[in-house]
């Protein structure tokens, strides 16, 4: 069953050129999504004006190179924003196995191969991202983890997550049910076909665009440390006199410098 390309098995049904002819459609829809998404947020213009208003130290190409280079290592690669260990390894397995099931269903589509390692590597990735998705869905969430909400309550800005659950599920099940000869696995197939339209298509309305320009966001964000302007936004360290005589600081300003963080120490659990 791993090592079946099960949409070569469903070359009888369909034809090859349908299900290619599809995959184009699906990357057309995500490209067209994303710029709508970066239009009608701004968030190429907002990145611009920032590069152009900065008026910090001028940075070196090499420094740039060097920051460009720590970007896609620590914040695209690594996943370095995340603070919490479980939320970076969910999401790194999302990412990766997302990344494996995708391109190895378009190896599989286009060239229909029989060859078992984009098989293995197909059932690989949609097992990862099921394991990373499903862990942050149930138990890192925010809104379930701290606040104590139910896992199945659902809203809007969920579309991405969930449309990538149900398509990657639907994908293996369906698979399984093929390898087996289940009358099954036509109606899988529709509903696996139906939940990838969604994730694909609902690029605009989801969370899908900013896999693309968080990477712009943390290049951004770092050059703006090293050219020492910060998107020129004031510290809120005790360090500076202005944050320590604030109102909401009094308490704090004569105090040790480790006090004050015990917020930090523990994360809330359904408080």
């Amino acid at each position: 069953m791993f090592a079946i390309n099960p949409f070569a098995a469903l070359s009888s049904l369909v034809p090859p050129g349908v299900m290619q002819t599809y995959v184009v459609i699906m990357v057309i829809l995500v490209a067209a999504g994303t710029l709508f998404d970066i239009l009608h947020k701004g968030s190429a213009k907002y990145f611009f004006n920032n590069f152009r208003k900065s008026k910090g130290k001028p940075v070196g190409g090499g420094e740039l190179v060097s920051i460009g280079v720590k970007t896609a290592v620590v914040d695209v690669l690594a996943s370095g924003e995340f603070c919490s260990a479980k939320r970076r390894v969910a999401h790194l397995l999302t990412m990766y196995g997302f990344v494996l099931h995708i391109v190895s269903t378009v190896v599989m589509v286009f060239a229909l191969s029989s060859d078992s390692l984009w098989a293995h590597l197909w059932w690989i990735g949609g097992l990862m991202l099921l394991a990373g998705g499903y862990w942050f869905w149930f138990f890192i969430r925010a809104d379930v983890a701290a606040e104590g909400n139910s896992p199945f309550r659902v809203m809007h800005a969920d579309l991405f997550i969930l449309s990538l659950l149900a398509s990657v599920t639907l994908g293996l099940i369906w698979a399984w049910l093929q390898a087996r000869g289940s009358l099954w696995s036509n109606v899988f197939f529709g509903l696996y076909i139906l939940a990838t339209t969604v994730l694909f298509a609902g690029v605009p309305w989801s969370k899908f665009a900013h896999m693309f320009f968080k990477p712009a966001a943390a290049f951004e964000k770092r050059v703006s440390e090293a050219d020492g302007t910060v998107q020129n936004l004031p510290t809120l360290s005790r360090d500076d006199p202005a944050q320590r005589d604030r109102h909401s600081m009094e308490l704090l300003k004569d105090a040790p410098r480790d006090m004050g963080l015990g917020i930090k120490r523990e994360a809330p659990r359904h408080y």
